[in-house]
């Protein structure tokens, strides 16, 4: 396991994130919420950590799972999803709900590791690409070449002067731009897919992707010629050099690498699986779902289309609002995979001003550069920031409790007019003050029942 690199001052080497630096990253993107950054960073280090134990102890310590409990809107799916990010692993996030018997979408719980994994062959074989892109690019512009100045009859030695000599200015015309706007014909190659429906049952699903790749092996590849400018072809031929350049099977097997060593899942909505002991109906259906889950969070071997996969220590991190149900409705066995258990609190006004200013993709700052597409400069005072926050605040009061995405909606509806007319007002500043904000939303947040359906 990778963790992102920090230099501090006078290091001759970079040295992995602390949880302290870690929660310090994750404060950029996310308010409060202390107790979860705090976890999460825990966990992260601790990946690393197992890397450095002796090698016959390192397999006999399991990911410690979390589970983060509270209500929608105030920061779970996001610290998750920073953190996959900060450690550059392979990330899924997953609705546990819809392996419900009345959500069943036809899939089997061990599509989350194939899912997975072809994530991590998609990040691989991206980085790989970056690496070779320079030669690609070089040996993408001799075909390039090849294309504008074919080649003479061959044992010419004063023709083969000539046409260095020329293939030397085409060059350096192409490194300057001035063959732009010329126009070369393309033969690109594209694998016919099979036009074929296969059915299979429920669980199946890999056998159905197998013949698929199979008969797309052994169908032909069709060539169509295009005619491209310049840079265009450039660009195709680059890719379709970086892609020969490029060893698939050695992607697969870092991908896999990372998705055991690595991988994080995020379990979102477990709170819908959990079910009564005892009980019947549905919470006999989301016990299943749960019996299902627990190979592949307890650690199994799943096997997929690039070998088998081990999810001994992936990371499982689940989270619920646990309105209805309680972590102790889920089974016994379920519960004791996700030893470290943090709660979320419900955000305040005070939360929502930081929010919509302190981030570094705070939602003042998005709003802001999104006018100044248009060349609308847009300008909050500090009552209007302090407006926004009491009105969401007050409609997440008064109706569902949606967090931080109520600031969204209010949002929305503030500058919707601004958004209509923004292009035909040209270059101007707007100001946004605490006057406006109540004159646009008063009425909608007064009238409890309109607000419902607007807000």
């Amino acid at each position: 396991m990778s963790l992102p690199d920090l230099r501090a001052p006078g290091d001759a080497a970079p040295r992995p994130m602390t949880p302290r630096e870690i929660v310090s990253e994750l404060d950029r993107y996310i308010v409060g919420q202390r107790a979860a950054k705090r976890a999460v960073a825990i966990a992260l280090r601790n990946r690393w950590r197992r890397q450095q134990v002796p090698p016959e102890l390192r397999d006999e310590i399991a990911p410690k799972n979390i589970i983060m409990i509270g209500p929608t809107g105030v920061g779970k799916t996001e610290i998750s999803r920073r953190l996959a990010k900060l450690a550059g692993a392979p990330f899924l996030k997953v609705e546990a709900s819809k392996f419900t018997e009345v959500g069943y979408v036809g899939r089997d719980v061990e599509s989350i590791i194939r899912d997975l994994v072809e994530l991590a062959i998609a990040m691989v074989k991206a980085e790989e690409k970056e690496k070779v892109e320079r030669r690609a690019r070089e040996t993408a512009e001799e075909r390039l070449l090849d294309i504008l100045l074919p080649a003479g009859p061959p044992g010419d030695a004063g023709a083969g002067a000539s046409t260095a000599a020329s293939r030397d200015t085409l060059r350096r015309m192409l490194h300057e731009g001035r063959l732009d706007e010329r126009t070369v014909e393309l033969e690109i190659t594209k694998t016919i897919s099979p036009m074929v429906e296969i059915l299979t049952p429920q669980g199946m699903e890999e056998m159905e992707l197998n013949v698929r790749e199979l008969f797309s092996n052994l169908l032909p590849k069709r060539s169509k010629k295009k005619h491209v400018r310049v840079p265009e072809a450039l660009d195709i031929l680059a890719v379709e050099e970086a892609n020969r350049l490029v060893d698939m099977e050695l992607v697969a097997k870092e991908a896999v690498r990372r998705v055991e060593q690595s991988g994080i899942v995020f379990l979102d909505e477990i709170d819908k699986i959990a079910g009564r002991e005892g009980a019947v109906g549905p919470d006999v259906s989301r016990q299943g779902v749960q019996r299902d889950l627990l190979p592949i969070v307890e650690g199994s071997t799943v096997s997929t289309k690039h070998g088998m996969v081990r999810t001994d220590h992936v990371l499982f991190i689940a989270s619920g609002a646990f309105h209805i149900a309680k972590p102790s409705d889920l089974i016994p066995e379920f519960q004791g995979r996700f030893p470290i258990r943090v709660e979320l609190g419900a955000l305040t006004r005070e939360d929502f001003v930081r929010i919509l200013t302190e981030p570094k993709n705070a939602l003042v700052k998005q709003y802001t550069a999104l006018m100044a597409t248009e060349g609308v400069s847009l300008r909050y005072t500090d009552d209007a920031v302090d407006e926004i926050a009491r009105i969401a605040a007050v409609v997440n009061e008064r109706t569902e409790n949606i967090g931080a995405r109520r600031l969204h909606t209010v949002l929305e509806k503030l500058l919707e007019e601004l958004s209509f007319d923004a292009p035909e007002l040209g270059s101007r500043e707007v100001v946004i003050d605490g006057a406006m904000v109540r004159e646009k939303l008063e009425s909608i947040v007064g009238d409890e029942d309109l607000s419902r359906y607007i807000l």
